[in-house]
């Protein structure tokens, strides 16, 4: 699958996307997450706060307990303003 990381996650990660491939138990954007954070040390600093990282699957926000089976591109990103 393909990750995209928008704002400050992609400055701090140095990288717009990535393509992965998650074990078997990597089941929700959670799981997700945690793998990714415990990859590297760049990627752990990045997600300290888990909680703060919005994600959308296939152009869709979902929550971090959605499952990512099936999905083509996961994107996370900060919390979003508008006005």
């Amino acid at each position: 699958m393909k990750l995209r990381y928008f704002a400050w996650l992609r400055e701090r990660l140095n990288r717009g996307e990535e393509e992965v491939d998650p074990p078997a138990e990597v089941v929700t954007v959670a799981d997700l997450i945690q793998w990714l954070r415990a990859r590297d040390e760049a990627t752990d600093l990045a997600m300290q706060k888990p909680s703060l990282i919005k994600a959308a699957i296939d152009t869709e926000i979902v929550p971090h307990t959605a499952p990512i089976a099936g999905a083509k591109v996961i994107a996370l990103f900060p919390p979003m303003t508008g006005g």
